[in-house]
């Protein structure tokens, strides 16, 4: 966990972080407590951290991901706030990452081990192995183009089942096709 009085800008590198979006107003009445040189603002308080910024995902050497409750907002600057313990230590190599689907909302992201909603059921990957996964599963979510070899089968429920595979095995895509097909 970080120092929540008086955390530095190297404190969050090679972090992990879900921010949720909350309304700008919020820090409207604070001073931010840093300000990075592309423009993100920074405020710190005893139970975290907001951040205000046109920009999310991949930071230098982190990974902070913001959840907006407005997907749909033409807005780019937004503000997000993450508590504390919410900052999970990231590097290349580990196998931290597993895979989460929300088939109602048609979204693939991937989670850290530390968190508390992780059950041990989806299988850990390092940085590059969740990449590949997380983009071959947004693929078989969105496009159709592989689904013309699987006639007289319901896509939706192919999908999840490919998808489930995915996360749940370390079967390549191939395979895990070539079964769903048998």
């Amino acid at each position: 966990m970080l120092n929540k009085f008086n955390p530095s800008s190297k404190s969050f590198k090679n972090t992990f972080c879900v921010f949720n979006e909350v309304e700008i107003k919020t820090v409207e009445s604070l001073i931010p407590n840093y300000k990075s040189e592309s423009g993100s603002q920074y405020f710190y308080t005893e139970a975290g951290m907001y951040r205000l910024s046109n920009h999310w995902g991949r930071l230098a050497n982190s990974k902070w991901r913001l959840v907006a409750f407005d997907p749909e907002s033409t807005s780019k600057t937004k503000l997000g706030f993450a508590k504390w313990d919410s900052f999970y230590p990231d590097n290349n190599f580990e196998k931290l990452y597993y895979l989460e689907a929300d088939f109602d909302r048609q979204t693939i992201n991937y989670q850290h081990k530390n968190s508390p909603d992780f059950d041990n059921k989806p299988i850990l990957r390092n940085t590059l192995d969740t990449a590949k996964r997380i983009k071959q599963a947004r693929n078989i979510l969105t496009l159709t183009s592989w689904a013309k070899y699987f006639s007289n089968q319901n896509i939706d429920e192919l999908r999840k089942k490919i998808i489930n595979e995915l996360i749940y095995t370390d079967k390549n895509l191939e395979e895990i096709k070539r079964n769903c097909h048998e």
